[in-house]
């Protein structure tokens, strides 16, 4: 028998008791008081809170799609609620949560769930920002012992006027709270009991001490003086955009909480769309029951949390106690001062205000969307604050996506280049054309096209320039890095963002693979062409073949195409490395030209420390003949540079591996070089003999790997920092036909495995 399938069992009820009800009652004690102020807040019944609170803990908690979220009355719903009450009454406000409820079920049913995940958080957070504003001002007046206003400006206006006033038992209690509240937190040994309780029983007492003329929460029957939902009376247009207003309202802060909540733990994740059906069957009930409006509550969802609760047990526990304290001590509840009810709001509003997430919307340039949503909330409405910044949002979503950027400049004498980055869109015509007018007649122009897209507006503009530009006797080289939207366009081939792939062809095929866009022949109005790179057969038997094999690029044509293009990329951080390297590996290899150790360790610069030499060899110490190179190399890596890995990488079809095999070339200098491969050659005479790869030769190239591992335990300080734990040797073997990189494992290499998605 389970409670849901979520996996909380009855048969986890040591969990449930040694976890999940320490934590509900934890969630209990914060819950009451902000229930209570959340209902004066929004103009209900006080008793409405508590009949939210329990819904929300039990119908919600129990089939909600988050096993931590916690949900109840929210402030960010209070000011929408005030306004409801105040136009159509309390009992048809109820009304209006029912068919709200109704409709949060039907989009659960259509799951549309995710779709708020698409509302900005900047939106999300400038309106609660707002609503929190809007709380303080008007509870300020309450705890300077007056009444709010009906607006927040009205409540600045009015504000000197309330503080000049003596109210003296009011602002004393009001201040003794908030002091509470700010004070208690602090105290360590105070923390087990919330704070928001403490101040308002503090308040209490206070107040019940020294007899204070103050006014007391009304509650009177209890949930007995709760009464049920009328049919609200007036325009239907007006009424259908407040069950709108109130379903989308607390669906979204509900899902944007339960998502949120998923960082809380490691249990199974959020269902949204099983949230936003809960949420539907909390606030029918809830509205039918004489109770608030329901949403998931970041407070008391992150007290669950961290209260240690592992299951939706916690949740609906803490209903159950609120049901229970209600209905057996409700008198307890008369005795608090509305005044402190208002400083505890008063407190709650300025938290929302929330300066972390301000820092974290100015790194994504959204602090825009966040003040004009915040102040139009305050200035002129919720549903109009909140429709204000969607739009704002939408407006600068739709000025990043055609943002473009054009930099012209000269290069030298009679050479020009431009780069265009963004969206060319017809948008940024009239600054693509602006920087083109300014390039002189005849010079050569490297046009660089970063682009993610471009449309026919924007290519006719740039067609039109080079058409007239190499008509005047101007040079145009053209190269679309990220996807060929010019070439395209010219060649009539259709092109989807989407699906365009990223082209790589540039900084890992050799020279003689690299595609190259040639001149235009401007008379016959062809803009070049391009050569196209294809593949034969299959599996890796691919090699890419070069269609037009012309004018392939020497060094220094490399060196060009680095400074033009990867220069600009990889500059910021070679400018941080530039007066000290910080090596992590000391990297030993062949000087073979196929293998390049950036490629098959995806390593960048500043990664490895790089030893290169015929056949990835390491002398021996003390071997004869001596090399002190390889020996400096090794010394300064380890005692210099502070590396904590050496890797030996070999590679199969090693020339030097078949000199030792066959006959070392007339080469002196080589072949007293491979006399410090004699002990790879021992190790694999004396070898068993094994069928598991291509042959004799690619056999040795493996076992010189191992011999030259053991080759490094000869130098003394190496072996003494492997002993000590502090190095750490490594084998790699690279086969070059299936560009596959396989790892020395006690004798025997194991292909290193691949990452797979999906």
């Amino acid at each position: 028998m389970t409670i849901s399938d979520d996996g909380v069992s009855l048969r986890n009820w040591k969990s449930v008791l040694r976890r999940d009800v320490p934590a509900s009652l934890v969630v209990f004690l914060v819950a009451v008081p902000l229930s209570l102020g959340i209902a004066v807040a929004s103009g209900a019944p006080v008793a409405a809170g508590l009949v939210a609170a329990v819904v929300g803990g039990v119908v919600a908690g129990a089939l909600g799609g988050s096993v931590v979220q916690v949900s109840g009355p929210a402030a960010g719903l209070s000011l929408v609620v005030a306004e409801l009450v105040h136009t159509y009454g309390w009992r048809a406000t109820c009304a209006i949560t029912v068919m709200a409820g109704l409709l949060q079920l039907v989009l659960g049913g259509l799951k549309v769930a995710r779709a708020a995940l698409g509302v900005s958080p900047a939106v999300v957070h400038g309106m609660l920002a707002g609503v929190g504003v809007v709380i303080a001002l008007s509870q300020l007046h309450i705890v300077l012992g007056g009444a709010p206003q009906r607006s927040a400006l009205e409540n600045v206006l009015e504000l000197p006027a309330q503080i000049l006033d003596n109210h003296t038992h009011a602002v004393m209690i009001g201040v003794l709270t908030i002091g509470v509240l700010l004070v208690w937190g602090r105290i360590p040994r105070l923390r087990t009991v919330p704070a928001p309780l403490a101040a308002l029983m503090i308040a209490a007492l206070t107040a019940a001490v020294t007899g204070w003329d103050l006014t007391k929460v009304d509650l009177k029957g209890g949930f007995s003086s709760v009464q049920g939902p009328v049919m609200p009376q007036g325009d239907w247009h007006a009424i259908a955009g407040a069950v709108l207003l109130v379903a989308l309202l607390a669906g979204v802060e509900s899902l944007l909480t339960c998502v949120a909540s998923n960082r809380l733990h490691d249990g199974p994740r959020a269902d949204l769309d099983r949230e936003l059906t809960a949420q539907g069957v909390a606030n029918t009930l809830s509205g039918a029951l004489g109770g608030l409006p329901v949403a998931g509550v970041v407070v008391r969802t992150t007290t669950n949390a961290r209260a240690g609760a592992r299951s939706r047990w916690s949740a609906v526990l803490h209903g159950v106690w609120v049901l229970l304290f209600t209905t057996a001590f409700a008198w307890m509840i008369t005795l608090i001062p509305l005044e402190a009810l208002a400083a505890l709001l008063l407190f709650i509003g300025v938290q929302m205000v929330n300066l972390g997430h301000v820092r974290n919307l100015r790194s994504h340039r959204e602090m825009p969307v966040y003040f004009v949503t915040m102040a139009a909330v305050v200035l002129i409405g919720l549903a109009e604050g909140v429709a204000i910044g969607l739009g704002l949002a939408a407006l600068l979503a739709l000025r990043r996506l055609a943002w473009v950027s054009v930099d012209a400049r000269e290069t030298g004498e009679r050479r020009w280049r431009v780069v265009v980055t963004g969206s060319l869109t017809f948008l940024g015509v009239p600054r693509l054309t602006e920087a083109l007018r300014g390039i002189p007649a005849g010079v050569v122009v490297e046009l660089d096209l970063h682009l993610d897209f471009m449309d026919n507006a924007a290519f006719e503009a740039l067609h039109a320039w080079r058409l007239e530009h190499e008509r005047t006797g101007g040079v145009i080289d053209v190269d679309e890095p990220h996807g060929e939207w010019y070439a395209a366009a010219i060649n009539g081939v259709r092109l989807f963002p989407a699906r365009i792939p990223p082209r790589h062809d540039r900084w890992w095929l050799p020279w003689a693979y690299r595609r190259h866009s040639r001149r235009m022949d401007a008379a016959a109005g062809d803009a070049g062409s391009y050569a196209v790179l294809s593949a034969d057969g299959g599996g890796h038997d691919d090699v890419p073949v070069l269609c037009e094999p012309q004018g392939m690029p020497d060094l220094m044509e490399g060196t060009r195409e680095f400074q033009r293009r990867t220069a600009p990329m990889v500059r910021s951080v070679l400018h941080r490395m530039a007066r000290k390297q910080s090596p992590s590996h000391l990297f030993i290899t062949c000087a073979d030209s196929r293998i390049v150790p950036n490629i098959i360790t995806a390593s960048g610069p500043g990664d490895l420390f790089t030893l290169r030499n015929i056949g990835n060899l390491v002398p021996r110490a003390g071997a004869v003949p001596a090399d002190d190179s390889v020996a400096a190399t090794i010394e300064y890596a380890v005692k210099v540079l502070d590396v904590r890995m050496i890797t030996v990488c070999g590679h199969s079809g090693c020339g030097a591996m078949a000199a030792l095999l066959g006959e070392v070339p007339d080469l002196p200098a080589l072949r007293s070089w491979l006399r410090h491969g004699r002990q790879s050659l021992a190790r694999f005479v004396a070898a068993e003999s094994c069928d598991d790869d291509a042959g004799p030769l690619d056999r040795l190239c493996r076992t010189n790997v191992i011999q030259q591992l053991d080759n490094l335990r000869t130098h003394p300080f190496v072996d003494t920092l492997v002993r000590a734990g502090e190095l750490e040797l490594m084998g790699l073997y690279f086969d070059i036909g299936a560009a596959r990189v396989h790892l020395l494992d006690r004798e025997r290499f194991t292909p290193v495995p691949e990452l797979r998605t999906g």
